[in-house]
């Protein structure tokens, strides 16, 4: 039988010095014995995906509204695209995969209904007391609103996940002292945050041209192609003969596995370039080790610029932004006019938090299809 202590034996010997090591976690804020057969990182993925707010993703949108097709990304299967390139990579690099999982399987369980819109609208809403940030939310629901243990609130993860989610890549820094702010995260969660953008940019590709709001056409003058994609681009050829979807999963598998390739390759250069022998030096590193390569950067730029101006700043796409709008605005006001409105557990937050929070808290709770029914039950 292979123990904990196996694992952990395994980890000091095959991966990588600058890997972090379970058997090196800086701990839980609530101690508790170790399990017999799994390593710290394990427990903390097993904790994820059992948790509620996991389960919940699967109704959330990603870009696309789910009841809208059934092939369409939620928040929930782009969080195993993004688990799945995460071990890809670390695996790569010799680091530690359960840590890496661990960090995507949770990166977005703060992550509101009706994806970034839903956000946007929380953030307005909450000006006073704060704003709204998922990865900040994300934080709240693993250290507070997760009810499954007696002993503890939320899920009492190790500091090496918590650090993760706050040090996300996000456009508002959440960072406070105590995950050390001048200082870089692990190896492996800075390589959940490229995942995470090179998941996005393949899959809203994918989904676009299943949705039509782009075409295969409009993709061709991106520098992102070579001369092998050529003939995905035209009538011709081997490649022309396959059917339209057939193209399409071609085109996105060599556009993931182009830009992993490239950080991989880039990020153990800088392990080389700045002769990195430990986690401590990695921490301590003024630059960004995973990273895209200075030639592959500026057609990531491209590429994103090209999505945000022909997709999601589509009329269909904004009309959906509005709706999720005029939802959460209408559950916001309704529900902090009238705290009965929420679950007993919620209520019980009252008597510690401030009412617009816990209010916040459960909306970004809601998955798409609840929000809605609850908003279309009591109207404005």
């Amino acid at each position: 039988m292979k123990t904990r202590a196996d694992s952990e034996q395994f980890e000091r010997e095959h991966l990588a010095p600058y890997a972090a090591k379970a058997a090196d976690s800086r701990g839980r804020a609530y101690p508790a014995p170790e399990h017999p057969l799994r390593t710290a990182f394990q427990r903390d993925r097993d904790r994820v995906i059992h948790s509620a707010a996991f389960r919940r993703m699967e109704y959330k949108t990603q870009v696309f509204i789910p009841h809208e097709g059934d092939h369409f990304r939620t928040r929930l299967t782009h969080t195993l695209e993004v688990s799945q390139i995460s071990r890809t990579m670390t695996r790569a690099l010799g680091l530690n995969e359960d840590l890496s999982e661990a960090i995507a399987l949770v990166h977005d369980l703060g992550h509101t209904p009706f994806g970034h819109a839903g956000e946007d609208v929380l953030n307005v809403l909450l000006a006073s007391a704060g704003g709204f940030n998922h990865n900040r939310q994300s934080l709240r629901v693993v250290d507070l609103i997760e009810q499954r243990y007696p002993e503890h609130p939320g899920l009492n993860l190790s500091f090496e996940v918590r650090e993760g989610i706050a040090k996300h890549e996000t456009k508002g820094a959440i960072v406070g002292e105590e995950f050390s702010p001048h200082l870089l995260p692990t190896l492996e969660a800075s390589l959940v945050d490229m995942a995470d953008e090179i998941a996005y940019n393949a899959h809203d590709i994918d989904d676009g041209i299943r949705a039509g709001l782009i075409t295969l056409d409009s993709l061709r003058p991106l520098s992102i192609w070579n001369e092998s994609d050529a003939e995905l681009f035209t009538a011709h050829g081997v490649l022309g003969n396959l059917a339209e979807d057939q193209k399409r999963h071609l085109l996105v598998r060599r556009l993931v596995d182009r830009v992993v390739t490239d950080v991989v390759a880039f990020s153990e250069a800088n392990l080389r370039r700045w002769d990195i022998s430990c986690l401590d030096d990695v921490r301590k590193t003024k630059e960004r080790i995973c990273a895209y390569s200075p030639s592959m950067t500026p057609k990531i730029t491209e590429l994103k610029g090209f999505l945000r101006q022909n997709m999601y700043r589509h009329p269909q796409l904004t009309a959906l932004t509005e709706r999720a709008k005029l939802i959460i605005t209408g559950l916001y006001n309704r529900i902090g006019a009238n705290h009965e409105l929420l679950p007993p557990r919620y209520r019980e937050m009252l008597l510690t938090e401030r009412p617009e929070i816990v209010v916040a808290d459960y909306i970004a709770g809601m998955t798409d299809r609840y929000a809605e029914r609850l908003w279309e039950q009591g109207g404005e």
